[in-house]
Order: structure tokens, then C-alpha cells, then sequence
């Protein structure tokens, strides 16, 4: 068996173990989602190649607003994060994307650690990156609901500095 479909079988044994529905949409190239608790789902591609493992997985659209503080906040995240960086796409979508040596990162202990960095990384930084990008949407959305008497349940992260204004 070559090392690309070692691979391959380690990653579907893998996603099979924790029990992650996934798609394996081309060979060697897997979607799913990790569960979360802020962000509630985080999609990811895992995508083997002959000499790497791909790890891409989206964190939040393009902000609204305050894109200096938010891209700031994101390269200063980068300095502590293991195997995955931020990244933005050509949309200005945010991003946590890795290439890891194929050799290493197929085994369960690496996916063990660098998926867990993604969905530990993704759902700590959800929040912050909703205040730092998108205060006006979210403020206009609380003035709304409570206006009208509306649940603000899914803004209670966001209370503190909401009520402080």
C-alpha cells in the first residue's frame, strides 16, 4: 500500500472512530464538520496529496467592518498556533489552513492534534471575531429585539459591551 492510501484509510478510520459524518468528495479529499460550542459547527477539508496533508477550514465570512483590527487580532493569533495559520481568501473570508508532512500527520495521535487545534482554535476565536468585525450588525440586532420584545438568547456572549453603549 503506498503511503497516499495509508493515509487515506488513517484519515477514514479516523473520522470513523469520532463517530464524524463526512463525505469523501474526490479520492483523498474528506469534508466534514467538527461540533463546537460558540461557533456550533466549524467545516473542514482534509485533502492528501502525494507529500502532504491539506487541513482548510472556514471560520467566519468576510467582516463588515474594522478589517485592520481584525487582521491584526489574526496575525497576532498566528504566533501560538500549531500546524494551522489564519488565512483569508479572495473573498475576504477567514480561514484556518495547514500543510502538514504526510509522513506524520496521518496517524491518530496528528489528526488528534491538529483537528483539535482547528475546532479549539475556530470556537475560542468566534466571538472575538464577531465584536472586532461585525459590532454594527450585531448592536442593530439587539436594538431590534429588544425593541420589539424579541429573545436576545443567541446575543448573551455579546451582552456586556452590548448594554454598556
Amino acid at each position: 500500500m503506498s503511503e497516499t492510501e495509508a493515509a487515506r484509510q488513517a484519515v477514514r478510520q479516523w473520522l470513523e472512530a469520532n463517530e464524524l459524518d463526512h463525505e469523501e468528495t474526490a479520492e483523498g479529499m474528506f469534508s466534514f464538520s467538527l461540533p463546537g460550542e460558540r461557533k456550533l459547527q466549524t467545516p473542514v477539508r482534509l485533502d492528501i496529496g502525494p507529500h502532504a496533508l491539506g487541513v482548510h477550514a472556514f471560520v467566519c465570512r468576510n467582516p463588515d467592518e474594522n478589517h485592520q483590527g481584525v487582521y491584526r487580532w489574526l496575525l497576532e493569533k498566528n504566533l501560538r498556533l500549531f500546524g494551522v495559520a489564519f488565512a483569508v481568501d479572495h473573498h475576504g473570508d477567514i480561514y484556518l489552513d495547514g500543510r502538514l508532512p504526510l509522513a506524520s500527520a496521518a496517524t491518530d495521535d496528528a489528526l488528534d492534534r491538529i483537528l483539535g487545534t482547528v475546532l479549539a482554535t475556530a470556537d475560542e476565536s468566534f466571538n472575538t471575531l464577531l465584536e472586532l468585525g461585525f459590532a454594527t450588525s450585531i448592536r442593530k440586532e439587539w436594538e431590534w429585539r429588544i425593541a420589539r420584545g424579541e429573545s436576545t438568547k443567541n446575543l448573551e456572549a455579546f451582552r456586556g459591551w452590548l448594554e454598556q453603549s
